[in-house]
Order: structure tokens, then C-alpha cells, then sequence
């Protein structure tokens, strides 16, 4: 039976040529500039190379290398525009596509989870898979009552790959640094192997659809499909189509990208206070917008529930940070751990690092762009940069971790789209706390 490779030296091997080919193409590629190659076309050619055996990889070996990816790909905005272009394609490509499984795996894993007379449960089944993720594809199908379906089937193995590659990725975390300037890979890592056990069980994945579909049934901004039927491994949902947020971030008008950015705000702040939960996967293959303008959002295998809402922390620390409370601010840090024990930041130096966050709270309407992430990344991430100084004081405590990583890579994915949103009114709705002392301009 064909299944996801599973031998952790196979996998292990696979990954490790990662970083590898890429010092080895550098330095084919340094040798080449010595005999008189051109220095800009060489280093494209180096990328692109390394682009397109960062997707084989990571797309072959599904699992939590695919996941990597998955996750990597919302944060490319980030990446200077010289490093990025050549992984762009390649990175986005994850978040939709990936080699499919076999038709007999498929349709033996369809009869462990719903049993051996699991084609009575469909007038049709399509064995072409009409999407592929990191641990499962999804088929079209009609259900036997006539309504059209999507049926969620995980790859045979998995779960041994999925602990395999995290396990190795984080131990590689360094060597892979490369393949993300600017970025910090290894918080990333951990905390996908902190979410992976949730993400395994579909029937886990459909209660949570279930509760996100029962808070936001009749939005007129936000569609969930209803699940029809789930197993540990298989689930079946209503079809729902939609055009995916990717294409309108390669090639959306104006006001397309403006209004699935607007969408995709209102959907990321509204749930800790509508549903106590957050939507954890963001990226723009669980993402598409209807043609009657709403938002469609799929794929509930990673949520985190939050019983009272956005962390108060978190947003005890970003008014703070709005209204240029230094001295507040960093004795909230402090008391929530988020400065490292010895510590001797200055109150200035941590209201310098963190304000420039808030510009997008400091106006009406705000420009999420490439340039402006690239700015924040090289800011905090640039070694020369006191910025850089003081993040090394900095410390993220794991039950924040999560909850900065979404917020991140819902802001990463209106950097990709690069919408003009109005995201004080729509943090205004949801955290009024943050506003009602009012709102200093940027400078004052």
C-alpha cells in the first residue's frame, strides 16, 4: 500500500539535503562569480534552484515538512524582495497542492473509517483529488441525498511523519534558518509540534466546524461549510466554492484585495470574542471569498479555544503600547514574562520595539504592504539594529505563543494581498478596551 514515506532515514535524508543544497549551489555558485559568471543572474539561478527543491521536498514528504511549509509560506511577505521572489511560487503552492494519494489508498481508507459499504453513503465520488494538504486531500463527492460534499481523507501514515518531520525539522531549525532570512524558525516549529495532536483526529476538526458554523450560521460576512459526517480519519462537509484567497492576492483588483483583506480582519479579531475560539491555520489555502462577497473559511484541524477572549495580556500590553505608557508597559512585561530574568531593558527601549506594531491601529484606514513587513522584520531581525538588542531581552511565554503566531500570519497574509484596511474599527468592535482613553496619532 502506497502511504506518505514513512522511513524516518528516508525523511531525515530528504530534509537534511535541504540546507545542503543550498550551501552547495552557493558555493558553485561563488566559484562560478570567480571565473567572471554575473553576480545577479548566478544568484538568481541559485534561488530558483533552491525554490524549486524546497516545494519537491516538502510537497513529497507531506506531513509535518509539508505543514513547515504551509506555515513558512504566510510569512514570505516578510522576506527581503531579493530573497523572496524565487520561493514565492514555490512557498505558495503549498497551501493548495501537494502529490496525490493513491485511488486504492483512498478508497481503503474510506472503508476503515465508514466501513466496507462506504460507496452506498454517495450517488458519486470523484477519485481525482481536488485538494491536497499536509495530511490529507480532499475529494468531491455527492452525498446520498443529493447535496454536493467535500470528503476529507488522511494519508495512511501521518501521524509517524508528522512527529518525524517536527522532531527533525526542529533539530535542523538552524541549518534551515537560510531558506527564511529574517524570520525565527525554530518558535515556529515548536509550536506546530505543539498543535500536531489536535490536527490528527478529523473527528476533533468537525467539532470544532461545528461550533464555528453553529456562532457564525447567517453572517453576512462569514461562511462555514456544515459537516455532514466524520470518522478519525475521514470527514465529509458541504461543498462550498469559492474563489481561493491566493488568487486574489496574484491577481485581484484594487478593491478585491482590499475587501478580502477587510474579511479576513473581521473573521481573525471577532472569533476569541464571538466564539472563544481561534481559527489557528491562517493561510490563504483555508481562505476563499464567495461570489456574493463573503468570506469562506475551511480546514478546522488547528483551533485554540480562548474561554475570555483575546488574552488580556496581550491586549493590556498593545494599549499600552498605543498610548506610549512606557513605564506600564514594562511592568506588565515583566509580571506576564515576557522580559528574560536578569534583564535590564530600559522602558524606552521596550516602547521603541513594540510601537511601530501598532501603526496599523493608528489610523483610519492602513496600507499592509510587503515593504512595510519587510521593515518590521528587518527592524527586529537586523543584528546591527538596537532593535535587535532588545528583542534578545525578550521572551515569549508559551501560552501566548499561539495567539501571536496567528495574529502574525493573519497581518503576513494582508501584507501578501496588500489591502488597505480599516483595522482600527474592526479591533475597535471586538476589543473596545484598547480605544477608550482614545487614540494618540503615530509621533505624539
Amino acid at each position: 500500500m502506497s502511504d506518505i514515506p514513512r522511513r524516518t532515514a528516508s525523511r531525515t535524508a530528504k530534509l537534511a539535503g535541504l540546507p545542503l543544497g543550498v550551501a552547495g549551489r552557493a558555493a558553485a555558485g561563488w566559484g562560478r562569480r570567480l571565473t567572471g559568471g554575473d553576480r545577479d543572474e548566478i544568484s538568481a539561478q541559485l534561488a530558483a534552484k533552491s525554490a524549486e527543491q524546497l516545494f519537491a521536498v516538502l510537497g513529497e514528504l507531506k506531513g509535518g515538512a509539508m505543514k513547515f511549509g504551509q506555515a513558512l509560506s504566510v510569512f514570505e511577505a516578510a522576506i527581503p524582495d531579493e530573497f523572496a521572489e524565487p520561493y514565492r511560487e514555490a512557498l505558495v503552492k503549498l497551501q493548495t497542492a501537494a502529490p496525490p494519494m493513491p485511488r486504492a489508498d483512498v478508497h481503503h481508507m474510506l472503508a476503515e473509517q465508514f466501513g466496507r459499504g462506504w460507496h452506498a453513503r454517495f450517488q458519486d465520488f470523484d477519485d481525482v483529488p481536488a485538494a491536497s494538504a499536509s495530511i490529507g486531500q480532499v475529494h468531491r463527492a455527492i452525498w446520498h441525498d443529493g447535496r454536493e460534499v467535500a470528503v476529507k481523507v488522511q494519508y495512511p501514515g501521518a501521524e509517524e511523519a508528522l512527529r518525524s518531520d517536527l522532531r527533525q525539522l526542529g533539530r535542523m531549525s538552524r541549518l534551515l534558518q537560510p531558506l527564511a532570512p529574517g524570520l525565527e524558525l525554530k518558535p515556529l516549529i515548536t509550536e506546530l509540534k505543539n498543535r500536531m495532536e489536535e490536527e490528527l483526529d478529523y473527528r476533533d476538526e468537525a467539532a470544532y466546524q461545528r461550533e464555528f458554523g453553529a456562532i457564525y450560521d447567517g453572517d453576512e460576512n462569514v461562511v462555514v461549510p456544515r459537516v455532514v459526517a466524520s470518522a478519525p480519519k475521514a470527514m465529509v462537509s458541504e461543498w462550498v466554492t469559492g474563489r481561493p484567497l491566493s488568487s486574489v492576492i496574484r491577481d485581484g483588483t484594487r478593491d478585491e484585495r482590499d475587501a478580502a483583506g477587510a474579511l479576513l480582519a473581521e473573521f481573525h479579531y471577532s472569533a476569541p470574542t464571538r466564539a472563544h475560539l481561534l481559527h489557528s491555520d491562517p493561510h490563504p489555502g483555508n481562505f476563499g471569498v464567495l461570489d456574493d462577497g463573503r468570506l469562506l473559511v475551511l480546514d478546522f484541524g488547528a483551533v485554540a479555544r480562548l474561554p475570555d477572549g483575546m488574552p488580556r495580556e496581550l491586549v493590556q500590553m498593545t494599549k499600552f503600547a498605543l498610548e506610549y505608557r512606557s513605564a506600564d508597559l514594562m511592568t506588565l512585561m515583566r509580571d506576564a514574562g515576557f522580559v528574560l530574568e536578569g534583564s535590564r531593558l530600559d522602558p524606552e527601549e521596550a516602547m521603541g520595539y513594540l510601537a511601530p506594531f501598532t501603526e496599523p491601529l493608528r489610523t483610519e484606514e492602513f496600507h499592509f504592504s510587503r515593504r512595510w513587513i519587510q521593515s518590521q522584520a528587518e527592524r527586529v531581525g537586523d543584528l546591527r539594529n538596537p532593535e535587535a538588542a532588545t528583542a534578545r531581552q525578550l521572551n515569549l511565554p508559551p501560552q501566548f505563543l499561539l495567539v501571536h503566531r496567528v495574529t502574525m500570519g493573519t497581518l503576513g497574509i494582508l501584507c501578501q494581498l496588500d489591502a488597505r484596511v480599516r483595522l482600527r474599527d474592526i479591533v475597535a468592535a471586538w476589543q473596545p478596551e484598547l480605544f477608550d482613553g482614545g487614540i494618540p496619532a503615530a509621533g505624539e
